[in-house]
């Protein structure tokens, strides 16, 4: 091969290595820039405090903070004032990103109510109206537990009543009032919507239309069942002292009469058999004399005389 023709070799080659060089460097640092930018921060709205479920949002639970671009959650916004006004539909704790899978819809979208989001599937929101009393007074708020008490009267019994527990461990979703007319006036009854099954579902509906219902506030460590017997007003004055009452007078019965039995016949006696003959007793000796006793002036003298 003559020089020239080497040179021109050589300079191809040269060329071509130079160019898959440049093609690698590029692809590289094409990959270094965006690994880059997907850790760039990016502005995102988050929770500046915990937000509870059913809360509406306000200004100073949210800010804006940086979030790397390649993680930002889907739904959330990197606008402040359009979470606003927003109801949470779950728990939001702080820092976490807001997003509309945890915000109720906008008013006209499909599925905006509060409730259907907090009933867990398979279960019911079963409301019930209760007075002050049955309402623990008042201090019954959503996320307790309580038990269930009814108190009806007992079938084929009806003139006594029993009281029992018929569903625990019940979790309660809402507290609330409803306006009802007594006496032709509105009166406020409180409510109290409970998440159940749809069988323990029935049995509230049927319990509530057949007698009086209470609610038992339980602890939030205590969860375990019980063994509930149910009471009766017999079993809850057992063991009670009660007032002596006084024995009924016994009245004498009217006397019945006499009926006269028939006189037996009488049986003649078995002849006795003769005794063994007693030796008789001596006779006594004939008196030989008389004693004459003479008192005189309170002296009393005896005298004796002989028979001649």
């Amino acid at each position: 091969m003559t020089r020239p023709k080497a040179v021109i070799v050589v300079a191809i080659l040269a060329l071509v290595f130079a160019g898959i060089a440049a093609w690698l460097t590029f692809h590289y640092l094409q990959k270094e820039m965006d690994k880059t930018k997907a850790v760039q921060p990016q502005p995102l709205v988050v929770a500046a405090a915990d937000i509870t479920i059913g809360s509406a949002i306000s200004e100073a639970q949210l800010k804006v903070t940086s979030w790397p671009k390649d993680s930002i959650p889907a739904g959330s916004t990197a606008d402040l004032k359009s979470l606003v006004g927003r109801v949470a539909i779950r728990p939001i704790s702080s820092g976490d990103a807001v997003t509309e899978s945890k915000l109720k819809p906008k008013v006209g979208a499909a599925g905006t109510g509060f409730m259907t989001y907090i009933v867990p599937p398979g279960h019911r929101a079963t409301t019930v109206a209760v007075n002050e009393v049955a309402g623990v007074a008042g201090f019954i708020t959503p996320s307790d537990r309580v038990d269930i008490v009814l108190t009806t009267a007992i079938p084929g019994s009806p003139n006594e009543n029993i009281s029992k527990i018929i569903l625990q461990n019940v979790p309660v979703l809402a507290t609330g009032q409803i306006t009802e007319q007594k006496e032709g006036k509105p009166v406020i009854v409180p409510t109290v919507t409970l998440d159940l099954t749809p069988d323990d579902s029935e049995k509230l509906v049927l319990a509530g239309s057949k007698g009086s219902l209470q609610l038992l506030l339980r602890n939030i460590a205590d969860s375990a069942p019980i063994d509930a017997r149910g009471a009766t007003i017999a079993r809850v004055l057992a063991g009670t002292p009660m007032q002596a009452t006084p024995a009924p007078v016994a009245v004498a019965a009217p006397a019945k009469a006499v009926q006269k039995r028939p006189a037996r016949k009488k049986v003649a006696a078995a002849p006795k058999a003769p005794r063994a003959t007693e030796p008789k007793a001596p006779a006594p000796a004939p008196a030989k004399g008389h004693t004459v006793t003479v008192i005189d002036g309170g002296v009393r003298t005896t005298k004796e005389f002989v028979l001649q």
